[in-house]
């Protein structure tokens, strides 16, 4: 048989059709890396609620927004900050404050999970190249999960805005010169805030009016407890509530370092500030234990509420902050920082160093290399982001170091807290807090991901050579 026959010839064209039908297939699924979506989408977040700030309709008569205020309040609000430039409650109008809080909402469900959750009440179905993004971002284990994982994540802030809002909204009208309107619009607005770890107020001084009122605090603190400790660990725990030796290594790491935080927190800047007569000193004892529990525990998990003077506190207090809003909240939650589970992956391969393990173990479990890498890229990328930003604030506004570096971390971390120093800042300097905000919440190794994308495998390995450490 002749290679020109149409049997011979059938055959020759198989594997050309094959690759023919791959190659659109491929096409046909191909997306943009998460890590440049998600940077793409904040961005693009950011700007919206920019443009929609600098409308005249959006501040109080009589006020003027600039360009710089107006990306600043929506850098912070979309990224779940609560850092701001201008009076939330005196500069911005009802609308205004409504765009903020939309920024707020979506910046904390996370820009593509938020569209997902649209696309679904909208057709109820997903693309694949939806699915694909919004698995990296709700860190879904798999697309078949993931109409459950949206629904829960939407389920669960819903009914967490919803209960605090009860409660605030009761507690502003029965007890406190708040008109029915006036109380639930607070309540709404500082339970979104909570939960999703932002710190924004409607109130000039923050909450330092509600410090020691527990049916203020509590209820803003629980809703930064649980929007803080991310939603893969809230959903295992409805799971596996009764079950703790089924939880899994995640879980078991983020409930284990936050509670050791928030009552190391508690336990410190309490014992500093006992007796400051510019934050804990006036106050009663049960004033002052909630407050160092508010203030010092739960608020440097990167939520960003004050009930007190922060630029009235002691140089230790502040550098105790600094450190625990560096660390931060859980993976997968509205929270920043470098996360907990980052920081209790870094101990336990120092642990194992000093120990002389070969391998990195946790909780009856094995760290794996790749985890390991990850965490010490995350952490030393932070460590650059402050640094740099600490030492330029330091040449361009001429203030302290503890200040500066204490508003820096704020920034890059997401919390929102300050000594009272944004506002009067330069504008390079708040262009400076712009960018970490930004780089705070969407993730310096994201960005670096997005900026460099060069996902390959090697088949080859270098010949391995020791090198002297410390």
């Amino acid at each position: 048989m002749s290679a020109t026959e149409p049997g011979i010839d059938r055959a020759q064209r198989r594997p050309t059709r094959t690759r023919r039908l791959r190659t659109r297939l491929v096409r046909l699924v191909r997306t943009p890396h998460p890590a440049q979506a998600g940077v793409l989408a904040f961005a693009v977040a950011v700007l919206a609620v920019t443009v929609l700030l600098l409308l005249p309709v959006a501040a109080e008569p009589g006020q003027t927004t600039t360009v710089r205020e107006a990306l600043f309040t929506a850098t912070s609000a979309v990224c779940v900050t609560g850092l701001a430039v201008v009076d939330t409650s005196r500069h911005w109008s009802g609308f205004g404050e409504l765009v903020i809080l939309v920024g707020i909402q979506a910046g904390g469900f996370g820009i593509m999970t938020l569209a997902s959750l649209l696309g679904l009440a909208a057709s109820r179905r997903l693309g694949l190249r939806t699915r694909l993004l919004t698995s990296w971002e709700t860190k879904a284990e798999g697309l078949g999960d993931l109409r459950r994982v949206l629904g829960g994540v939407a389920r669960t802030t819903f009914t967490v805005e919803a209960l605090v809002t009860l409660a605030l909204t009761l507690r502003f009208w029965l007890g406190y010169d708040h008109s029915a309107l006036e109380a639930l619009n607070s309540g709404v607005f500082h339970a979104v805030s909570s939960f999703n770890n932002a710190g924004f107020s409607l109130y000039s001084d923050n909450l330092v009016g509600f410090a020691s009122d527990p049916f203020v605090c509590l209820p803003i603190a629980a809703a930064v407890v649980l929007g803080g400790l991310g939603f893969p660990v809230l959903f295992e725990l409805r799971r596996e509530l009764t079950s703790p030796r089924r939880w899994s290594l995640h879980t078991k790491t983020t409930l284990l370092t936050y509670a050791l935080l928030l009552l190391g927190g508690t336990v410190v800047i309490g014992a500093f500030e006992w007796t400051n007569p510019g934050t804990l000193g006036p106050l009663s004892v049960p004033g002052k234990l909630l407050t160092s529990f508010f203030q010092g525990g739960v608020q440097p998990r990167t939520a960003g509420f004050n009930t007190v003077d922060v630029g009235a506190m002691q140089p230790e207090s502040l550098l105790v902050q600094d450190v625990l809003m560096f660390i931060g909240g859980g993976s997968a939650s509205t929270a920043g920082g470098i996360k907990v589970t980052t920081f209790m992956v870094l101990f336990f391969a120092i642990v194992a160093e000093a120990r002389g393990d070969p391998h990195v173990d946790a909780l009856g479990r094995e760290i794996s290399s790749p985890v390991l890498r990850q965490a010490l890229t995350v952490a030393l990328l932070g460590v650059a982001l402050v640094v740099s930003g600490t030492l330029v604030l330091l040449v361009v506004s001429g203030l302290p170091l503890d200040q500066v570096l204490y508003e820096t971390v704020s920034a890059f971390a997401t919390v929102g807290l300050s000594t009272g120093i944004t506002a009067d800042l330069p504008a390079a300097g708040q262009y400076v807090l712009i960018a970490l905000m930004f780089l705070g919440r969407t993730g310096p190794v994201t960005l670096a991901t997005a900026l460099v994308l060069r996902e390959r495998r090697r088949l080859y390995r270098r010949p391995e050579e020791r090198v002297l450490v410390g």
